[in-house]
């Protein structure tokens, strides 16, 4: 009984994550497509992603948007979280690069996350990705006590 329970536990704490994953996605992807001319411009600032800005533009939110709906759908949500991970881990790289090496930082997020400070955007992705790590441990170990409980 304990068991079950400590399995039922890890899947709440799976999908909060993965809904808490839905609303960023759907809310960044959303706000960049709805301000993409904005956005493009933006990336088109970049000396890193200047060349690449038109389908980066488009690139970058349609990824965010399909995120968010494999996050919702359990076949497909241990990928995704994968998947999430990369994408935070690339959204981190790419600050971090520009606080380095750049003069101009263009902020090409939408809504609230855009009035944070950089520094602050580090973070708020560094919790983001520890989040995405939660999720992808409880799920592995899920799937593994799964695999020990059948053999």
């Amino acid at each position: 009984m304990n068991g079950q329970c400590n399995i039922k536990y890890k899947g709440t704490i799976v999908e909060a994550i993965c809904l808490l994953y839905t609303v960023l996605f759907v809310y960044a992807g959303s706000s960049k497509l709805l301000g993409l001319g904005d956005f493009k411009a933006q990336l088109a600032q970049t000396g890193v992603l200047a060349p690449f800005a038109g389908w980066v533009a488009w690139f970058v939110p349609l990824v965010e948007i399909l995120l968010a709906i494999l996050l919702l759908t359990k076949a497909f949500r241990l990928a995704a979280l994968y998947g999430a991970l990369v994408l935070m881990a690339l959204f981190t790289t790419y600050i971090a690069w520009m606080l380095r090496f750049s003069e101009h930082i263009p902020c090409s997020c939408g809504g609230v996350i855009s009035s944070m400070g950089w520094k602050s955007h580090l973070v708020f992705n560094a919790c983001w990705m520890v989040l995405a790590l939660i999720g992808i441990v409880l799920m592995e170990n899920k799937k593994s006590n799964f695999k020990n409980t059948v053999q």
